[in-house]
């Protein structure tokens, strides 16, 4: 008996791989889950793909405080927990993993795209990806930057930055539930521009120096591997402003780009923008320096 961890690909139903459509037809529970991301389409239109009608979708609340449903009872029988994108790149699903092998449940992974490696068809190199890091909504009480050193050490070294936005499924109203009501707050999806807008705030409370608003170059992608996926290059600056569509968006803070980079992007730049380039080694170099001058100021 087995815990299959299914990865679903980035667009519709189809996207499943052959392996994985022959475990989910015949396993004996299917979990969905749609908290860390979703596909274009229902839960309706799988059912119908995969020839059942008993798919569990499992929100928020249910994968957080209510996992074992989904990994227990893949000892009595095959369990098909499916995924959007591939199952080993989100923390959540590593989790999984590790309590379900605790709990002496056998689990196997079936890989799929994912935005983790599908950003490459804007033309930047993956080898050249350093860390990835989330963009979380900001609000009035809320307005954290952790992400910031991780982009500011990516771009020291060279690297770019895959940025993956916020998505809010099925978040509580906790005003609501002062008033003794469970209600759920509409869906809400980040866009390239919201984390733009975050981005350059960020710059400006930390000040590190980690880009430049109206010059480093910057990436953002939506909906990707869809029909209509779209691709657009400028600054935070420019993206804020640019028309990316429906979602889901994420976006790269480029590092060093090589000459090749810069020709496979070419075509995603924005008419007039006032991007930089910064050629290979220079960053590092500019970091050498910096390091250099605090060491001589001490």
């Amino acid at each position: 008996m087995v815990l299959y961890i299914i990865g679903l690909g980035l667009h519709d139903e189809k996207d499943v791989t052959v392996r994985g459509l022959e475990l989910i037809k015949s396993s004996s529970k299917v979990f969905l889950e749609a908290y860390t991301s979703v596909l274009s389409i229902g839960k309706e239109r799988l059912e119908a793909f995969y020839g059942r009608d008993d798919i569990v979708v499992a929100d928020r609340d249910f994968v957080e405080c209510h996992a074992e449903d989904i990994y227990l009872p893949a000892k009595e029988g095959n369990v098909s927990f499916l995924v959007v994108g591939d199952p080993v790149c989100a923390t959540t699903h590593s989790d999984i993993m590790i309590r379900a092998r605790e709990e002496g449940v056998a689990v196997e992974v079936v890989h799929n795209a994912s935005a983790m490696g599908a950003v490459g068809c804007c033309g930047l190199q993956l080898y050249n990806f350093g860390q990835t890091v989330s963009i979380p909504y900001f609000d009035e009480n809320w307005r954290p930057t952790s992400f910031y050193p991780k982009i500011q050490y990516n771009r020291q070294g060279g690297m770019h930055t895959l940025c993956l936005l916020d998505i809010k499924v099925k978040e509580p109203d906790f005003e609501a539930m002062k008033r003794g009501k469970v209600v759920y707050l509409p869906p809400r999806f980040m866009s390239v521009n919201e984390a733009s807008d975050q981005l350059i705030e960020a710059e400006d409370v930390r000040k590190g120096g980690a880009y430049v608003p109206d010059k480093t170059l910057c990436v953002g992608l939506a909906r990707l591997g869809q029909p209509d996926q779209c691709i657009k290059a400028g600054t935070l600056e420019e993206l804020k402003e640019q028309d990316f569509g429906s979602p889901l968006h994420c976006m790269v803070i480029c590092g060093e780009v090589h000459e090749m980079e810069l020709e496979a992007l070419r075509p995603y730049l924005i008419e007039g923008s006032t991007y930089q380039i910064d050629a290979e080694g220079s960053l590092f170099q500019k970091d050498e320096r910096n390091r250099k001058t605090r060491v001589d100021e001490l």
